[in-house]
């Protein structure tokens, strides 16, 4: 990697956008275009047309066709899982230019594109693939009645991801719904519309047939309410806002009573009490790397600070020095830690969640500007506010950016009753060295995903089992064999001998 001018090989690449139908590149339709400008720089990075819907009834047309005559539906679990592990491969093989298709789209280091996003799709891909040879449908006998579950695939997947993570999102989407025989339409945002194609290409050179993995660009108002009302499309599954997962539920409703799985916002909580594990250094660099990945735009961010009065004043000089250290630079280079924000309407709109915290009393205590504006990109520095009250705008609303609210409490229960005080319920994480304490907060934490630090050594990846949004977090299990069921559909069967 430290062979390679980014800067140079951005230079000399050509970025472009166009619709994936039936194993083709076809041009977007419209009028209106988009203009996506780079998040380093503010540079044009490419245009394309908004969308008519009519590329939505296209793309869903041969997707219909291609499940119904069977060929990829029809194939054995092996065989898909086959093909899934080799797009696995063609994604590692391609990892440069995808890392530099996501590091220009969305503004993160290039370093972490090429180390985390790609390997993240991977691992999507090659999960999916190995749950669904280890699906066991439940069987028994009653006398002379033999009953067993079958799971048959929907048909047509829709599929709308979100722009902080694109490559990875339409990863999670297209591992579950292709393993389990399905076709898929997707539709990445329209702010970083880059991979998606490129992605789709690489399916079919892995032996995905024409017509299964399709991906149409446009905006939500065209092409996404499209593919959303289509009546052809069995199961929509979404990756984005709370508001407008809310629209996919009036969609769903409205056209054929579609199947929807939902992850929308967070505003996760990390909760520090006094018994908080002695390595206060490691515990300081564990908050500040869940507030602000991604310059903050990601859903399961902790970006609600709770600490606990006994161990406030030892910690928090800790987590400002080291969120100093996090110095806005150019995503193309390679030593870059901390990258621009995706476009300029975004910084401007966190930037006005920073001027909301002034303005309702919070106090700053780090960052809280625009820098580097004489590049033309579009970066903020990572702020945290300090005495936070917890129903004010910051510590309600999720902002996508690198702003963290500090709050304070004294008792377990205050902590949790500030913690679930949000229309949020995605993550939430914990510090304490009191295994009851974990396993309370774990039964009363309105999340979808806890995770507690109770020792010293640092929080680690995890294990991977499936997960859903609480409240206005979204709803419908992600991940494992329950998450590969939900792109099925079950019919009870009765054979009497």
């Amino acid at each position: 990697m430290s062979s390679i001018n980014w800067r140079t090989r951005a230079e000399q690449t050509t970025f472009q956008v166009k619709n994936f139908i039936d194993g083709a590149y076809v041009d977007c339709l419209g009028e209106v275009l988009i203009n996506k400008h780079a998040a380093r720089d503010g540079a044009l990075l490419y245009q394309f047309a908004e969308g008519t819907g009519a590329e939505v009834d296209q793309a869903v047309a041969n997707a219909k066709a291609a499940f119904e005559d069977g060929r990829w539906a029809d194939l054995s679990i092996y065989e898909r899982q086959a093909v899934m592990e080799k797009l696995a491969d063609l994604l590692e093989e391609n990892h440069q230019e995808l890392a530099l298709y996501e590091c220009m789209d969305v503004g993160k280091p290039i370093t972490k594109a090429l180390n985390q996003d790609i390997a993240a799709a991977t691992n999507y891909l090659r999960s999916a693939a190995r749950a669904a040879t280890s699906m066991v449908c439940p069987s028994g006998s009653n006398g002379g009645v033999i009953a067993y579950q079958e799971r048959t695939p929907v048909g047509v997947v829709g599929g709308i991801v979100g722009w902080n993570f694109p490559l990875t999102l339409a990863a999670q989407k297209v591992g579950p719904a292709l393993m389990m025989g399905n076709s898929l339409v997707l539709k990445p945002s329209e702010f970083t519309s880059l991979s998606a194609c490129r992605f789709a290409e690489l399916a079919i050179e892995a032996g995905v047939p024409n017509g299964v993995f399709n991906v149409v660009n446009g905006a939500g108002k065209t092409v996404g309410d499209r593919l959303a009302r289509h009546p052809d499309v069995g199961l929509m599954t979404f990756v984005g806002s709370s508001a407008t997962g809310k629209q996919m539920l009036i969609s769903a409703g409205q056209s054929n009573m579609k199947r929807v799985i939902l992850e929308c916002g967070g505003k996760s909580p990390y909760l520090v009490f006094d018994d908080c594990p002695a390595d206060l250094d490691g515990l300081a660099a564990d908050i500040v790397d869940t507030a602000f990945p991604n310059q903050g735009a990601l859903c399961v961010a902790g970006t609600r600070l709770l600490l606990q009065a006994g161990i406030r004043e030892k910690l928090l000089p800790k987590i400002l020095k080291l969120a100093q250290a996090l110095v806005p630079q150019d995503p193309l280079d390679p030593d870059t830690r901390f990258g621009a924000i995706m476009d300029r309407a975004h910084m401007h709109k966190v930037l006005g969640y920073i001027d909301s915290g002034k303005k309702e009393g919070a106090e700053l205590l780090l960052g809280g500007n625009q820098v580097r504006a004489e590049t033309g990109g579009f970066y903020i520095e990572p702020t945290i506010f300090d005495q936070v009250d917890p129903n004010a705008k910051i510590a309600q609303e999720e902002i996508f950016g690198p702003v963290l609210s500090v709050l304070s409490f004294e008792t377990e229960e205050q902590a949790i009753a500030i913690a679930n005080n949000s229309d949020y319920g995605l993550a939430a994480y914990a510090a304490t060295m009191d295994s009851a304490r974990a396993r309370r907060l774990g039964r009363k934490l309105n999340a979808g995903i806890f995770a507690c630090v109770s020792t010293s050594t640092p929080r680690g990846g995890g294990v991977s089992i499936p997960i859903e949004g609480h409240k206005q977090s979204g709803f419908g299990l992600e991940g494992g064999v329950e998450g590969l069921k939900a792109y099925t559909v079950a019919t009870m069967v009765n054979q009497y001998i």
